[in-house]
């Protein structure tokens, strides 16, 4: 024991009555009016059931604000929730090892727009594929085009022309140049639709054949709005989605926390930004 406790640079003494003497140890950490917090925290959860802490904690403030009520700190609802049994499962898998040196965000709003595709599979069996478009700025879906079928050049053309009336209203062209990036699916790259981009002052740009990655926020956007909205409603056929697919949109545009926009909301961050 010498010999240990000489190594260790501890005191014989300090190591005898740490053994013979009971050491109670301290209980997690708790304070007193936790037990008001923990129902909100549980309702906002019961509606966002894939929210991690942070994004709870956002909601949790801004309801705390509405009610006149002192803000808390994330860490304070990390451990309530960690306490309850509350944090969602840590991801685990492989982080993607192919470097992609260009950014897809741009420091203004209006200055690059990003657009993609994605499936939504309805329970009997019917698909509903839906094409959207995003600023890469802002990250504000601009306009999307639904569809039971098959997604052709004609929709893509009715998306631009949507996003360019909602963000500049009717006109037949844009005040400036804006860049539209894409992957090379034939919707996209059809030579009707590249005409029609460049009439209305869209600068087509596509991605590297077999790289997805460099349309990475419209993907991102894809994955966070099937994890959030898609997989947690029914969906028993085309018409039922189809009929929800405006208030997902809606709540996403004016609700869902951003990371890259400092826990804003799309249209918090446009608020924010344009006063």
């Amino acid at each position: 024991m010498k010999v240990i406790c000489d190594t260790l640079g501890v005191a014989r003494s300090n190591i005898a009555e740490r053994c013979s003497s009971k050491v109670e140890r301290r209980g997690s950490y708790r304070k007193a009016d936790d037990s008001w917090l923990l129902p909100m925290i549980l309702e906002l959860i019961g509606e966002r059931p894939t929210y991690g802490y942070r994004r709870i904690h956002v909601l949790l403030n801004r309801r705390l604000a509405s009610e006149g009520r002192a803000l808390v700190n994330h860490k304070r609802v990390y451990r309530i929730m960690r306490q309850n049994g509350l944090l969602l499962t840590r991801y685990t898998g492989r982080p993607h090892t192919r470097s992609h040196d260009g950014k897809v965000v741009t420091l203004r709003s209006n200055l690059r727009w990003c657009s993609d595709v994605f499936e939504i599979p309805c329970w009997n069996g019917e698909t509903v594929r839906v094409v959207f478009s995003l600023d890469c700025c802002d990250r504000e879906v601009l306009s999307y085009v639904a569809t039971s079928g098959w997604i052709n050049a004609q929709m893509v053309r009715d998306l631009m022309m949507q996003s360019v009336e909602y963000r500049f209203g009717a006109v037949d062209k844009l005040p400036h140049r804006i860049e539209w990036l894409t992957d090379n699916a034939r919707s996209y790259i059809a030579r009707e639709t590249i005409e029609f981009a460049r009439e209305i002052g869209l600068i087509p740009c596509t991605t590297a054949f077999y790289s997805p990655e460099s349309n990475g926020m419209a993907e991102a956007f894809v994955k966070t709005f099937k994890r959030d909205y898609v997989y947690v409603h029914d969906r028993p056929d085309a018409w039922t989605v189809m009929a929800q697919l405006p208030g997902w949109f809606e709540d996403y545009n004016e609700n869902h926390p951003h990371k890259g926009l400092r826990m804003r909301s799309p249209r918090e961050f446009i608020r924010c930004y344009s006063t």
